[in-house]
């Protein structure tokens, strides 16, 4: 009798299973089909598993085999899958993520409500591996989010950015020296900006985040590059549900590589530790900030204020993943742009030698660099450092005249949006900076249809921080050199998380 109970009661959960998986990667799926079609919104069919993944993946192969001719219109070779789907079914569409449909938004009062509702709009969890790469601030909601927030948000003030001033301007020397030894003898000399811009701004991370210790910090960053570099390998194969946990040679590599940086970025915080406990002054870089707040400000029985070691850990591998990607591939864009159209370089140098000649840039007039600013501007609308970012549904709701059910995702492209003729006008593709001379508000009727930083409460924390930092490196580049594209620059946007060439950048330098 038992035995004939236990056999029943197993049969009931296989079938159980079974429903679950089918409806999963069916039912559900072509029920939510019809329910957007009865909407007005457009789509391919769904297909089994996979919805659009796969020629998602083939005509990403596609676009990235050869080069495209210079030109701001780019969408088709970064994001094939989006730009074919727009112009099958227009802007009212949907793409499907395996199983998922995820809806495109492109009204700008949508995308507004969006970021203002971050509770019923939630960030997506895309991967295990994705969350090892981009821990932190970033993946959190409610009150966890809230908490990071405001522990980290006094590592971007006004006063702290002051502070971090000297670590930028001897990170841009090096990098200054490095090229002025290489053309000293012909006074002109051709280099691969890319790799030196990513040094530049791997060390100001470093120092702005490790002070003192930063040279220790750099070898955390290898690292965690070699780990990013790894982890962009497997983000090119079709997603298995529980390929990230099997004992493949890419996985154990990552699972070694994070234990390193585990283990150095312990040894620096419980140096710290110790240091504080000694009554030494706590360091004005991002580490010392996590740690003045989770061990000096916080009472012994409120250990629920501070950070735990973890977190401060996932904080400083978040600082490095955004600030050092977004950053340089801002910068390189701006080096490509300025090679592109001279007369903006030689507006932007004119500004720059009358504000500080060849003098140290300063944070006052750094501030008030109106052509620089414009061109900075002008180039994240172009190539915005990521070019799409989506959110999950938390619930069952309703946006402008869509029901959207809880769990679907949406997706707010950011280049669809910066680069609009409905909002931009019919030069919306071209290079323009002269959009932005009286700022952002005024260059379009509605601000939200420009947002590299994204907007709303989860308006990324560091934008500040990264708009100093690259007026100060563009600054002391225009002060020494003028500089033009090689002949040998081929011109070829991707997406490898942030946007980015796909090939080496050669410039070539002319000093002044």
């Amino acid at each position: 009798m038992a035995a004939a109970v236990a056999a029943a009661f197993t049969v009931v959960l296989v079938i159980k299973w079974v429903w679950r998986a089918v409806n999963w990667v069916w039912l559900k799926p072509k029920t939510l089909e019809r329910y957007f079609r009865q909407q007005g919104l457009a789509g391919n069919s769904y297909r089994l598993l996979f919805g659009d993944m796969k020629d998602s993946f083939r005509l990403r192969n596609e676009a990235k085999s050869q080069p495209i001719s210079f030109t701001n219109d780019y969408l088709h070779r970064v994001d094939p899958l989006l730009h074919r789907t727009i112009k099958n079914y227009g802007k009212n569409s949907f793409v499907w993520m395996g199983p998922i449909p995820m809806v495109n938004i492109t009204e700008p009062e949508l995308i507004k409500e969006v970021f203002l509702k971050m509770n019923d709009f939630q960030k997506p969890k895309i991967s295990k591996l994705f969350d090892l790469l981009v821990p932190g601030l970033v993946l959190y909601e409610g009150e966890k989010w809230a908490k990071h927030r405001k522990i980290i948000n006094p590592a971007f003030h006004i006063e702290k950015l002051k502070l971090m001033l000297p670590a930028f301007s001897t990170s841009c020397d090096k990098m200054i020296d490095k090229w002025q030894k290489v053309v000293s003898e012909t006074n002109s000399h051709e280099v691969n900006v890319v790799s030196y811009l990513k040094t530049l701004t791997a060390d100001v991370i470093s120092r702005s985040a490790f002070g003192s210790s930063f040279e220790e910090g750099k070898k955390i960053f290898q690292l965690l590059d070699d780990q990013i570099n790894l982890a962009l390998q497997s983000f090119q194969t079709i997603f298995i549900p529980g390929w990230r946990y099997l004992p493949t040679r890419t996985n154990n590599r990552l699972k070694r590589l994070e234990d390193e940086i585990q283990t150095l970025l312990k040894g620096i915080i419980y140096k710290r530790i110790e240091a504080m406990k000694s009554g030494e002054a706590v360091q004005d870089d991002l580490l010392g900030i996590l740690m003045e707040s989770s061990y000096e400000k916080v009472p012994k029985h409120r250990s629920d204020i501070g950070l735990t070691i973890k977190e401060i850990i996932d904080e400083c591998k978040l600082f490095y993943f955004a600030g050092q990607e977004t950053t340089s591939v801002l910068l390189v864009w701006t080096m490509i742009m300025l090679s592109k159209h001279q007369d903006w370089q030689s507006k932007a140098r004119e500004e720059v030698l009358t504000t500080f000649g060849k003098n140290k840039p300063d944070f006052y007039g750094l501030n008030h660099l109106k052509i620089v600013t414009m061109i900075l501007y002008e180039v994240l609308r172009l190539y915005p450092p990521v070019i799409a970012t989506s959110r999950r549904v938390s619930s069952d709701m309703k946006l402008g005249k869509l029901s959207l059910p809880a769990d679907v995702l949406v997706n707010l492209a950011i280049v669809l949006a910066h680069q609009d003729e409905s909002i931009w006008g019919d030069d919306a593709k071209e290079f323009k900076p002269e959009r932005f001379s009286e700022g952002i508000s005024k260059a379009i009727e509605r601000s939200i249809s420009f947002f590299p930083f994204g907007w709303g409460p989860r308006i990324c924390i560091g934008q500040n921080f990264a708009m100093i930092e690259a007026k100060m490196a563009l600054s002391m580049i225009l002060q020494h050199f003028s500089f033009e594209l090689s002949p040998t620059y081929a011109h070829a946007p991707i997406t490898a998380i942030t946007l980015q060439p796909q090939f080496d950048v050669q410039v070539i330098l002319h000093r002044l």
